[in-house]
């Protein structure tokens, strides 16, 4: 019987959330990955007005995040989770963890490319990844089929104890808004899925069970035979759950879908929305006289190929169409799966595979056409790309600045002697005014947003270190804004890696360059090597930080900290103030924005007893300075050196570009910023608002920006007293310590 709906106008990831919310999960594990995030961002708006009860756990990573889903799992709890490409690959040994402890749950991918390089649009290079790790794959190539899958994922998860990814293209059907229909009540999704029932859980203390048990043959032999049957179950079952859906729904679904096939000479093969895309083409083909038709799968795991080869029966031609390429193997995987089926049905049809829209670039009409058009052709290339740009031919890419001498990155603006009694480093110079001979390492002509602090700060770092310097970037804000391909803004050295692992890599960079110069393959000098991270870096690359700190590693990890996962569109990070309101920690009846304290990443870092670790601020420019050459100095002769600077970020702060020194100077008065240093474990402090009669009330920094500004109100004023109690708390260690050299 079909039950009451309502119409929506909305977007695959806005309908992913309304169908978990709906479900009204009881976990949601997850980490803010473009363009996933909306997701998590939706479900945590409707948190705010009390329309669910899902618990809402912000990782510090996918990895994590996939884990806090098996172990919510392994409790009973029904859970859930969104990801995309390299959080999709990081999170990846995790899979076959759920998968072979037969833990059911439902996980949105909204397909991307793979870094590297770094590309953030729409391909299926991601979901590939997924094929053999035992989970069940749909792929829903339009939102309404984004809503549906979500249900029905779920019961099928639950029917035969096997995880579900529901895939869709990201920035295509996860972004663009179409006319839906969902259940009118949240009563219709819960009753359809039942009460779940886990056949076991680490809670149930009269029957208490060991999960993920070490094995040897022939156990893990048997339990892979026993994944294997679960997937042979799923494909018997979905045409069944399809069937029981379209009673209740009206909206009837196969594991394969085709348009005017049946008769069809010349038949398009792909994944995604691109099927729409090619039923048009299709329709202006047939006009031509041309037998054309399309056909796509709507299942990758389990693979329908029995289904699949029926939709091929007349074809003499089949061009498969791959978002992603299984580099080396003539095709990528949907190709070779469809090559395997076709075989297994004995069909001889010529299949044509062309690898097309990687990066998210636009399939059109008129390129399905041009390639029917091409398979005309009987000679056509067994393999090929479609829509690559011919590179340019001649000279080398352009020199756009003239490289810096050592002596022009050596004016001799700040001098560094390590005094071995008071076991400090003392810097002479460092006067503001005379740092204007150093010159920019980061040229203008980025393309950063006004008042965006990153730049402000990387050149003040900057000014402070002489001679040569070597760079790495985290993925974020500041990689993006200085390095749009086929230019960039560094006229030194540069390297970029993922959020997680950019200490380690810059550990290699310096490993590489000692070990070389010790074998005379490289001049003598010394060189500074810089990671800088940001934007939520020290979050998910806090791991890799730690390590190359606790190997003291001679390297600078500098940290401008803007307080949010800005390059995302602002979800709340670990440094993220306590009660401020982000795309993940709305403001509501039910929630005041972010609920715990803001990470303490200095003091983290200094428990790693490395030689140097400091605060900086824009709004003490000579302090800053003098602390970057104690840094590169530390680097050099000792060790690990980790700064952090407070960095405005006026777009997710809700503050005004030409207030950002204010609001900085704020910050640090009122002791949620302090300044400080700890050399060689001695704490000092290098400013005292307190003693110089400067002292503010946190919440008069608060107020300064939009983002926290509603915590004036007296209905948060409890909020305030315990946000005021804890910074008042860290400073007064931070005072003890600078007293008393043991602490």
């Amino acid at each position: 019987m079909m039950k009451e709906q309502k119409t929506f106008y909305e977007s695959g990831n806005e309908l992913a959330a309304y169908a978990a919310k709906q479900i009204n999960y009881h976990v949601m594990g997850y980490y803010p990955i473009t363009p996933s995030t909306q997701i998590a961002e939706n479900l945590d708006v409707m948190k705010a007005d009390g329309e669910h009860e899902i618990k809402l756990v912000a990782a510090e990573g996918e990895h994590s995040a996939a884990g806090i889903c098996y172990g919510a799992c392994a409790g009973g709890g029904r859970v859930f989770n969104a990801t995309s490409a390299n959080g999709l690959l990081y999170a990846l040994e995790q899979f076959p963890v759920q998968s072979g402890t037969r833990l059911p749950m439902v996980m949105n991918v909204a397909c991307r490319t793979v870094s590297g390089p770094l590309c953030i649009k729409g391909d299926h290079s991601d979901i590939m990844y997924m094929l053999n790790t035992g989970w069940i794959i749909l792929f829903a190539n339009e939102p309404q089929m984004v809503y549906d899958f979500n249900l029905i994922g779920l019961k099928l998860a639950e029917a035969v104890s096997l995880p579900v990814v529901v895939a869709f293209d990201g920035f295509f059907t996860s972004h663009q808004k179409r006319k839906c229909q969902v259940f009118a009540d949240d009563k219709t999704v819960q009753e359809y899925l039942g009460q779940k029932e886990a056949d076991y859980t680490v809670l149930d203390f009269e029957h208490p069970v060991t999960i993920g048990s070490y094995m040897n043959e022939p156990d893990v032999m048997n339990n892979r035979y026993q994944l294997h049957l679960a997937m042979e179950e799923a494909a018997q079952k979905l045409p069944s759950l399809f069937e029981e859906y379209g009673a209740l729904s009206g909206r009837h679904y196969k594991s394969c879908a085709g348009y005017r096939y049946e008769d069809a000479e010349i038949i398009l093969f792909l994944l995604g929305s691109a099927y729409h895309t090619a039923r048009e083409a299709i329709d202006m083909l047939r006009k031509e006289g041309i037998s054309a038709g399309v056909v796509t799968v709507t299942s990758l795991r389990p693979f329908p190929k029995k289904e699949l080869a029926r939709y091929f029966k007349s074809a003499k031609t089949v061009v498969a169409l791959d978002r992603q390429d299984s580099y080396g193997a003539g095709g990528g995987n949907l190709s070779i799966e469809l090559k395997a089926a076709l075989q297994e049905a004995e069909n001889n049809a010529r299949i044509l595979t062309r690898i097309y829209g990687l990066g998210g670039k636009d399939f059109f009409v008129e390129d399905a056409v041009a390639l029917v058009h091409d398979a005309q052709n009987l000679n056509a290339k067994t393999f090929d790309y479609f829509g690559i740009t011919p590179g340019i031919e001649g000279p080398k890419q352009p020199e756009y600045f003239k490289p810096l001498t050592i002596d022009e990155v050596s004016p001799g603006i700040t001098i560094c002697n390590y005094n071995e009694t008071s076991h400090k480093m003392e810097v002479k110079g460092g006067i503001l005014k005379e740092t204007t001979a150093m010159p920019k390492r980061i040229a203008p002509g980025h393309s950063a947003c006004p008042g965006c602090g990153i730049p402000v700060n990387l050149n003040l770092l900057l000014k402070g270190i002489e001679g040569n310097i070597v760079m790495l970037f985290h993925t974020g804000c500041g990689m993006i804004i200085t390095t749009g391909y086929p230019k960039t803004a560094f006229r030194i050295p540069y390297i970029h890696n993922l959020f997680q692992n950019g200490p380690a890599t810059l550990s290699g960079v310096e490993e590489a360059f000692r070990e070389r110069q010790r074998r005379g393959e490289y001049p003598e000098g010394d060189i500074t090597f810089i990671m800088v991270s940001g934007d939520g870096g020290m979050d998910i690359g806090m791991g890799s930080a730690l390590g190359t700190a606790i190997r003291n590693q001679h390297l600078i990890i500098f940290e401008y900290d803007n307080g949010g996962y800005m390059n995302t569109g602002y979800q709340l990070s670990y440094s993220t103030p306590m009660g401020a309101k982000s795309s993940t920690s709305h403001l509501g009846k039910y929630q005041y924005g972010k609920t715990f304290f803001h990470k303490d990443s200095p003091e983290i870092m200094s428990a790693a007893h490395i030689p140097y670790v400091a605060t900086v601020a824009e709004s003490n420019p000579m302090d800053f300075i003098k602390k970057a050459a104690k840094a590169a100095a530390y680097s050099r002769e000792f060790g690990t050196a980790y700064i952090r600077a407070l960095s405005a970020c006026p777009l997710n702060w809700g503050d005004k570009p030409n207030t950002e020194r204010s609001v900085i100077a704020a910050a640090v008065d009122c002791c949620y910023f302090p300044l400080y240093e700890i050399e060689q474990g001695i704490t000092s402090l290098s400013y005292d608002p307190e003693k110089n009669g400067k002292k503010i009330p946190v919440v008069d920094w608060l107020s300064l920006m939009g983002r926290t500004k509603h915590l004036k109100k007296e209905q948060y004023s409890d909020v305030v007293s315990e946000i005021q109690n804890e910074v008042d708390r860290r400073y007064k260690r931070l005072k003890a310590k600078a007293e008393n050299p043991l602490l």
